[in-house]
């Protein structure tokens, strides 16, 4: 069986902690070929350890040797080594979200098509057993038309301490670019992308600017942080659907919570944990379900359909339009905030 060759660029936690471990449990199909990152030392080290045979000091020099490349730098640099190695005619999963600007992300769906190769974004929820059960009980039309969904990724006082999370240079944001995407990917798959019309947002930063802050994932310097600590929005959508979201790393609340749910004409479903509301035969009903032991991760699900998409036998459930409309209502949220007005798309 042909096994596609793969490349890792930026080998800190995000590609140690669930890229490689991914694609070392698809060995059958996967081959882990080399390994670039700033930290030469590091890509030497991770190299080592899963006997990489190739570690690389320019990205550029590895797309000779490889089919695709997973990419895990900071947020600044996604278009860049994305487009470069889309020219080199290599597949492409990179981190998310897919770039920090609409331009970017469009100039990378561009090098895609010109050099017909694949280009995914790592937008992994969407491969968590509850958010596939949701999305199959949402096209069996147990909830009807979806009218209010309703988005909360919220942390306590867990500003990250360690990388660059807390550097706008090089992350365009904090918590919304961090975290709140990968809820906000999640509610536009499940309601099948409907197109949005008008975004209201405001971002915080006051919590994480003030000295004496208790943390509990490290510790940041108060007076350089220069990103969002807390985001909410509202957004509405041309099918009529509306949106409430809520984002934060460091919320003065009792603990964190990740919840997201949508409120159809014939039911409602929550989606962590999964259950699901309707009125039926002259009752209230409600459902839970029980997630099976065995299921495969949402990094490992994630990793094998990309791979199973390279190599021709899949199609790819993150697409490029799908990820550039979160850049774009992120960048929106955050140009709502800066004028404090709404912004029509």
């Amino acid at each position: 069986m042909t096994r596609l060759k793969m490349g890792i660029i930026g080998v800190g936690g995000i590609a140690q902690g669930r890229h490689i471990p991914s694609f070392l449990d698809l060995k059958d199909k996967v081959e882990l070929t080399a390994v670039q990152d700033v930290k030469e030392e590091r890509a030497e080290e991770v190299a080592e350890a899963h006997q990489v045979p190739y570690v690389f000091k320019d990205y550029k020099d590895m797309f000779s040797k490889v089919d695709a490349v997973t990419i895990c730098t900071p947020n600044k640099f996604h278009a860049e080594i994305s487009i470069a190695a889309l020219e080199a005619g290599v597949h492409v999963l990179c981190e998310k979200p897919m770039a920090i600007t609409t331009e970017e992300c469009e100039a990378m769906m561009k090098a895609a098509e010109k050099n017909d190769r694949l280009l995914s974004i790592a937008y992994h929820y969407r491969y968590t057993p509850e958010a596939q059960l949701a999305k199959k009980a949402i096209l069996n039309n147990e909830i009807g038309d979806p009218l209010v969904t309703r988005v909360q990724a919220m942390r306590r006082r867990k500003v990250p301490g360690w990388g660059v999370f807390t550097n706008k240079d090089l992350q365009g944001g904090g918590s919304l670019i961090d975290f709140g995407c990968h809820l906000l990917d999640l509610a536009l798959w499940l309601l099948d992308d409907p197109k949005p019309v008008e975004v209201m947002g405001r971002t915080y930063d006051r919590l994480s600017k003030t000295p004496g802050q208790v943390n509990d994932w490290g510790a940041f310097d108060h007076e350089s942080f220069n990103v969002d600590d807390h985001v909410t929005s509202y957004i509405t959508f041309e099918n009529g659907e509306s949106l409430q979201f809520e984002c934060s790393w460091a919320a003065n609340i009792k603990e964190d919570h990740t919840s997201l749910s949508i409120s159809g004409v014939d039911g409602g479903l929550s989606v962590y944990p999964f259950e699901l509301y309707q009125a039926k035969y002259g009752a209230l009903l409600d459902s839970t379900a029980k997630i099976r032991e065995g299921e495969p991760t949402p990094g490992l699900a994630q990793a094998e359909n990309f791979i199973d998409s390279c190599l021709g036998n899949d199609e790819l459930v993150v697409k490029t339009e799908q990820a550039l409309k979160v850049t774009k209502l992120m960048e929106a949220i955050y140009q709502s905030s800066e004028t404090g007005t709404s912004v029509k798309l």
